[in-house]
């Protein structure tokens, strides 16, 4: 089983440094959050080519997911979460769906 690549060395150098730190917005989060965003965005695009059989679940569920992340997002900053929780909240929900996609793409 191939070693799925962590970001944690760059998020503790970022941490550390204060890179990206200067004016409050999360940057570098937001930056990594892109980066790992369109590794979702191949997968679903791979499985959509592939016609698998769950393709129009998959479609569904992207869209209901997407309104449900905005609505959380939206909740938690007028609960007065930081905008880099926010962030990393949605980071969590990139990882949740790497995770699935690649397990779903094994035939797990």
């Amino acid at each position: 089983m191939m070693k799925e690549h962590s970001f944690s060395a760059l998020d503790r150098h970022a941490v550390l440094t204060g890179a990206g730190s200067d004016d409050g917005y999360p940057w570098y989060a937001s930056g990594m959050l892109a980066l790992e965003a369109s590794e979702v965005v191949r997968l679903r695009l791979e499985k959509f080519a592939h016609g698998d059989v769950d393709c129009e679940h998959e479609a569904c569920l992207m869209v209901t997911e997407k309104v449900f992340a905005a609505f959380e997002a939206a909740a938690s900053l007028f609960a007065g979460a930081s905008i880099g929780s926010i962030v990393d909240r949605y980071r969590a929900h990139v990882a949740d769906n790497v995770k699935r996609l690649k397990l779903a793409r094994a035939g797990c």
